[in-house]
């Protein structure tokens, strides 16, 4: 199977570039009134070079939405001097991370490792690698009665940065296995490992931050979301801690457009569909739809636990649901997986595709074709 053996290779052709998007003089530092915040992470990385660490929480400066249209000196005085040229770029996405050694207990027989070592440190020489981590890396809180709890070790989280896992996705229907305190706590987990968590937080502001990284002179926001909700109060307010909403289509395109001020691409990690779908459904492919006419620049999404086609909108790729990754192997379909790969060329072009992956033992996926789109 190679990649293109997959549904579906997408770009944009011959789109017009992309035009530096940056910081307006209509953001300022957290200090203003805020609309929907964004996260700075430095962090350049060498292409030929696995990407260096994420800074301590220390060098996470919030840059925010603000109803002033005069500069902040501050925001200005933070923000890096513009590169002179961008490089192309490789962004991974993945579906379904389980770090629970009590429902995967090969990863407590074999090392939390196992998890990676199939991938052939694929996510080690790209420029950036997200996942939807599928349970709180906590050892605290009570088990909130539902089917299914998930509790990640967080013992897992250094071997998964080693692999090149730089953006988490919380805004899931498992993040709040065991409650606010545990969500919260995996949140913290998460960064002092250097694995910057979104769609998850303290508050509504919180969890509707975008992480922003810089990569080869690009300056890259990932926001994540969550439509499938457990309960009402899953959902983070403005003094509740919680996930941002994968459900709210006018919010969710505000974050996008927020994010798109202070950076130059911005990509969606979200949990949405229905289990066992291996197509969207109407009401998400308008969400997408939203988001693109918002000015995302590609989504991944997850939760259906089957792999679902590759589509695009406007010569945005669209991964509709990227599967189980790292899962137990409960059947042949579940053990389908991708990782979608989007690339950016210098002039703003993104191309995609999926790269085929299959679960060959439980908590273990393994590349079985083609590594990169790029030929």
């Amino acid at each position: 199977m190679s990649a293109s053996a997959l549904p579906g290779n997408v770009g944009r052709g011959a789109a017009a570039p992309l035009p530096h998007r940056g910081r307006s003089a209509a953001f300022a530092v957290a200090v203003a009134a805020v609309a929907v915040p964004v996260l700075l992470v430095a962090c350049a990385a060498p292409a030929a070079q696995p990407p260096p660490a994420a800074p301590a929480v220390s060098d996470v400066a919030e840059v925010s939405a603000s109803a002033s249209t005069g500069a902040s000196a501050a925001a200005e005085a933070s923000a890096p001097a513009a590169p002179a040229q961008r490089g192309t770029l490789v962004v991974h996405g993945a579906g379904d991370v389980n770090l629970d050694p009590a429902y995967i207990p090969a990863l407590r027989t074999r090392g939390y490792d196992h998890a990676w070592t199939g991938l052939d440190g694929l996510f080690t020489s790209d420029d950036l690698t997200v996942v939807n981590l599928e349970c709180p890396v906590s050892d605290r809180g009570a088990i909130v009665p539902k089917e299914f709890n998930f509790r990640c070790d967080p013992a897992a989280l250094p071997a998964a940065k080693a692999a090149g896992v730089e953006v988490a996705n919380q805004a899931n229907n498992h993040s709040g296995d065991f409650g606010p305190d545990a969500l919260l706590d995996s949140v913290g987990r998460l960064k002092a490992n250097g694995i910057a968590p979104v769609g998850a937080g303290a508050d509504l502001r919180a969890a509707s931050t975008a992480v922003v990284v810089e990569r080869k002179g690009w300056r890259i926001a990932v926001l994540g979301f969550g439509g499938v909700v457990p309960a009402a109060d899953w959902l983070a307010g403005p003094s509740r801690p919680g996930m941002a909403s994968g459900d709210d289509t006018e919010a969710m395109a505000a974050a996008v457009r927020a994010a798109g001020e202070v950076a130059d691409l911005v990509f969606v990690t979200i949990h949405w569909g229905v289990e066992l779908d291996t197509e969207p459904r109407a009401d998400d492919v308008a969400r997408a739809h939203a988001m693109i006419d918002a000015g995302a620049d590609g989504v991944f999404g997850h939760h259906s636990h089957r792999l679902q086609p590759l589509g695009s909108y406007k010569g945005r790729p669209i991964a509709w649901g990227l599967g189980n990754f790292v899962w137990p192997t409960l059947s042949d379909a579940g053990s389908r997986s991708a990782i979608a790969e989007f690339v950016v060329t210098p002039d703003g072009e993104v191309n995609g595709c999926m790269l085929p992956v299959r679960i060959t033992s439980p908590g273990h996926p393994e590349l079985v074709g083609a590594r990169s789109c790029v030929t």
